[in-house]
């Protein structure tokens, strides 16, 4: 059986650890050349993800990319096609969430009259902006280039753009106003490309994980002489009837269903992984 991304050109933002580094490492053992963008290569002590995958046989760059910076994510989209001819999927992942931090600080985070406007702008520049200007720059490619070989249906697709949301873009995050509100963004967004650009051919989804074990999602976890800290762990984990936080391959296998074959009559979703979190 072939890879199911034989030849396919990807970006990945937000690629040095968590989620990005698990949906570029995937990418690239299912055969796409990935173009790594993050504010630096590595997390800490790890391997840069684009030298993982080279290490591993494949094909990666890393472009060093602030995704709130518009000439930057213009540049990343231009140096991918520079390396590899064409763009065929973007993955807006980079993302933070300072406020989902304050949980383990403040009992119930902090509301709406408590949240400093520039930790809001931040997020939003961030997690909101970040994504459309991503989605925009590579739309721009993608009308530009010649379309892919017809798939199974006869279709005859121009791209694909995943942009990682959060089940907080579907419900509200108590004590988390400023992510919730990017995430709620960030699927609307996905919604709306999708309807526009669906005669062109283009997928547009949004994934919505909830809760999983991420470095920013560490900082809380592994607090344990914090008992706020603590007692978020323990709330977490309870909010989930699966029992257990996410781990980072249960997102990345579904990122990559997302940019295959196997949805190709799929786009404008919201692909829900959390344990039964919305379900309760």
């Amino acid at each position: 059986m072939s890879p199911r991304l034989q030849n396919r050109i990807a970006i990945v933002t937000g690629s040095s650890s968590g989620l990005g580094r698990a949906i570029a490492l995937l990418y690239a053992e299912e055969g796409a050349s990935v173009a790594c963008a993050d504010l630096a290569p590595a997390s800490k002590e790890e391997v840069a993800t684009h030298e993982l995958i080279v290490k591993n046989g494949g094909k990666a760059i890393f472009v060093k990319t602030d995704v709130g910076e518009e000439t930057e994510v213009e540049a990343l989209v231009k140096r991918t096609v520079e390396e590899w001819g064409r763009l065929d999927i973007i993955v807006n992942n980079a993302g933070i969430a300072p406020d989902v931090h304050y949980l383990a600080t403040q009992a119930g985070g902090h509301r709406v009259h408590e949240l400093s406007t520039s930790v809001f702008d931040l997020t939003m520049r961030v997690n909101a902006r970040g994504v459309f200007l991503g989605c925009k720059y590579a739309l721009q490619q993608f009308m530009k280039q010649e379309p892919l070989p017809a798939n199974g249906r006869g279709d005859q697709t121009r791209g694909w753009i995943v942009n990682v949301a959060s089940t907080g873009g579907l419900v509200a995050l108590q004590g988390a106003p400023g992510y919730t509100t990017s995430k709620h963004a960030v699927v609307g967004l996905s919604k709306q490309i999708a309807v526009d650009y669906a005669k062109d051919k283009v997928h547009c989804n949004a994934l919505c994980p909830s809760f999983v074990e991420t470095p920013l999602i560490a900082e809380i976890t592994q607090d344990t002489e914090n008992p706020l800290a603590v007692g978020t762990t323990a709330a977490l984990t309870a909010a989930h009837p699966w029992g257990a936080l996410g781990q980072v391959e249960d997102i990345s296998r579904c990122a990559l269903f997302l940019v295959s074959e196997d949805s190709r009559w799929m786009t404008g979703h919201s692909l829900v992984i959390d344990g039964g979190y919305v379900a309760r």
